[in-house]
C-alpha cells in the first residue's frame, strides 16, 4: 500500500511549553496561515450555506418552479438536489488541493521548528 507520508517516526517528539505555544500563536507565519486558511474556508462556506438555503426556500414556496419538468420525470427539484450533493463533493475537492499546496507546508514548517526538527 503505497502512501505519500512516511511511517511515523519511532522516536518521541520534543513537547513545546505552553510559552513556546503562545509565542508562536503570535508569530506572523502562524497569522498568515490563519488568515490562508480563513481567506479560503468562510467564503465557501457563507456561499455554501446560502446555496442550501437557497434550495430550501426553493422547495418550499416556489413549487411551480420547482416542479418544471426538465425531460422525462426529472424536475427542477431533482436537478437542484442532486446539485447539492455535486457542489459538497467539488468543494471538498477543492480544499483538500488548497490546503496541499498552500496550507501544509506553512503548517509543517511550524511544526518542525516548534518540534526543534529545524
Amino acid at each position: 500500500m503505497a502512501t505519500e507520508t512516511p511511517p511515523p517516526s519511532k522516536t518521541q517528539a520534543r513537547l513545546p511549553s505552553t510559552e513556546e505555544f503562545v509565542a508562536e500563536q503570535a508569530s506572523a507565519e502562524f497569522g498568515e496561515l490563519r488568515r490562508a486558511h480563513r481567506s479560503f474556508a468562510f467564503p465557501l462556506t457563507v456561499a455554501f450555506i446560502a446555496w442550501y438555503l437557497l434550495y430550501v426556500l426553493l422547495s418550499n414556496y416556489a413549487d411551480d418552479f420547482m416542479g418544471t419538468q426538465l425531460f422525462g420525470n426529472i424536475n427542477v427539484a431533482l436537478v437542484l438536489g442532486l446539485a447539492q450533493f455535486l457542489t459538497t463533493f467539488l468543494i471538498a475537492w477543492w480544499y483538500s488541493r488548497y490546503s496541499a499546496a498552500k496550507l501544509d507546508p506553512k503548517a509543517e514548517a511550524i511544526k518542525s521548528r516548534m518540534e526543534g526538527d529545524a
